[in-house]
């Protein structure tokens, strides 16, 4: 259960679907309630297939490059503290797609891979954390239940997704911006410990 706990409590808050509802909004804008619902469902699918090879074929990644995964973690603290702060700062919280992206995706037929999947639920962070999660000698049972929790993670995202007109509505602007400050410090707070335990882990005699 703490494998669980671990893998949902952190992903989520990487993943944070409550920045993807403006977009997902946007994009929608025209479609019935049906079709959004479909957008929601397939951008939440193809969100755990990436988080899901992320996980499997990201420590493989690192070994033909040679890339020790405490390396990894103390790049991945670093840019959840990076995204941390944006979400903290007033004003500066960027877009994770640009507008040129955006204007694109609007005369796409279908916009749950890109830019929904990616890079708006599953972006550089989440699948950093994902590779960060693999161990040397996973069991079976572990392997199961980070997967469970990327499933609750997708579960999560699509009914915060379907909700996203009525959650805008009834937050308004300043509860957006509250809801966003704490995402973002949660995040800055996952950073933190990525980039301690990888140090600690890389230098053990900063323990002693």
């Amino acid at each position: 259960m703490e494998i669980l706990l671990a893998t949902f409590t952190t992903l989520f808050s990487v993943v944070n679907p409550f920045g993807a509802m403006p977009v997902f909004l946007t994009l929608t804008e025209h479609d019935t309630a049906g079709g959004r619902a479909a957008t929601a469902l397939r951008a939440c699918m193809y969100m755990v297939g990436v988080l899901a090879v992320s996980f499997f074929a990201g420590q493989y990644i690192l070994n033909f490059f040679g890339i020790n995964i405490h390396h990894l973690r103390i790049a991945g603290g670093i840019l959840l503290m990076r995204s941390g702060f944006e979400l903290l700062t007033p004003g500066g919280n960027r877009a994770k797609v640009s507008d040129a992206t955006l204007e694109e995706s609007l005369h796409k037929d279908d916009i749950s891979f890109t830019p929904l999947a990616m890079p708006m639920l599953s972006g550089p962070g989440s699948i950093a954390v994902c590779i960060g999660l693999f161990t040397e000698r996973p069991d079976f049972m572990a392997m199961g239940l980070t997967l469970l929790g990327f499933a609750l993670v997708a579960l999560a995202s699509y009914i915060i997704l379907l909700s996203s007109l009525r959650l805008t509505r009834f937050l308004g602007r300043p509860g957006m911006a509250a809801l966003a400050r704490i995402m973002g410090f949660i995040t800055l707070a996952i950073g933190v410990n990525f980039l301690a335990t990888a140090i600690v882990a890389l230098f053990p005699g900063l323990t002693r």
